[in-house]
C-alpha cells in the first residue's frame, strides 16, 4: 500500500520567530561582507582615477567605478530591507514574550487566589474575636493570682496615714536629736566664740601685741601679769 499511495512525508515544524531572526541576520552578515569588498574596489578606482590623465583610460576607470557603485547601492538596499524585517521580528517576539509573561501571571494570580479562599475558610473573624477575648481573661485571671500571691501578711488594714505620718515626723526628730548629742565636745561649736559672735566685738589685733609671749618674756612677769623689778634693783 505504501509503495501504491506513497507514504506520508513528516512536515517540518513551522519556523520560530528565533529561527527567522537568525537566518535574517545571517544573510545581512553576508551582504555587509560584500558591501566593505566594493568599498575597497572604489577607494583603489579612486586613486587610480586621481593619478590618470583625463582621457580614454580615465573614462574606463570611471565606467568601472560606477558599476561598482551601482552594486554597492543595490546591496544596501537589501541589507536596509533585511534590518527592517529584523525589526519587525523583534517586535513581534517582544509581543509574544509580552504576552507570555502575562499569561503566567494570571495563571500564578489563579491559583494564589484559589490559595487565599481555602486559607480564609480555616480562618473566620468570629474565632479571632472570641480568642482575643479568652485572652484578655486569662490575662486579668493572671494578674488577680499574682496581686494574691503578692499579698503581705499581718499587716492591719486599717492604719490612718495621718497616724503614719506623725510618727515618721517624730522618728526623724529622734534621729536629729541622736545626731547631735553624738557629735564630740571638741567638734561642737564653742558658746565664747558664738557670744563674740553674738556681740559683734572686734577681733585681736594681729602683730607683736598678739604674739604669743616667749619664756623670757613669761619669766620676766609677776602672777598678776606685771613686770616684775629685777633682784638687783632691789638690793641697791
Amino acid at each position: 500500500m505504501k509503495r501504491v499511495f506513497g507514504a506520508k512525508k513528516n512536515k517540518e515544524p513551522p519556523p520560530t520567530i528565533q529561527d527567522a531572526t537568525e537566518r535574517i541576520n545571517k544573510r545581512g552578515d553576508t551582504v555587509d561582507e560584500k558591501i566593505k569588498k566594493l568599498d575597497t574596489e572604489l577607494a583603489r578606482y579612486k586613486e587610480q582615477i586621481k593619478k590618470t590623465r583625463p582621457g580614454p583610460a580615465q573614462e574606463a576607470l570611471k565606467a568601472r567605478a560606477m558599476r561598482i557603485l551601482k552594486q554597492r547601492r543595490m546591496y544596501e538596499g537589501q541589507r536596509d530591507m533585511l534590518y527592517n524585517q529584523t525589526y519587525n521580528l523583534d517586535q513581534v517576539a517582544f509581543a509574544a514574550e509580552g504576552l507570555k509573561d502575562a499569561q503566567q501571571t494570571m495563571t500564578a494570580l489563579k491559583t494564589a487566589n484559589k490559595e487565599l479562599k481555602g486559607m480564609m475558610k480555616t480562618v473566620k473573624i468570629q474565632d479571632i474575636d472570641s480568642m482575643q477575648d479568652d485572652m484578655m481573661e486569662l490575662m486579668d485571671v493572671s494578674t488577680e493570682i499574682q496581686e494574691s500571691l503578692g499579698r503581705s501578711y499581718n499587716v492591719p488594714d486599717d492604719i490612718d496615714e495621718e497616724e503614719l505620718m506623725g510618727e515618721l515626723d517624730a522618728l526623724e526628730a529622734d534621729m536629729g536629736t541622736e545626731s547631735e548629742s553624738s557629735v564630740p565636745s571638741y567638734l561642737q561649736p564653742d558658746t565664747e566664740h558664738d557670744v563674740e559672735a553674738e556681740l559683734n566685738l572686734p577681733a585681736a589685733p594681729i602683730g607683736h601685741a598678739g604674739a604669743v609671749p616667749s619664756r623670757l618674756n613669761a619669766q620676766a612677769e609677776d602672777e598678776l601679769g606685771l613686770p616684775s623689778v629685777p633682784r638687783a634693783s632691789l638690793r641697791g
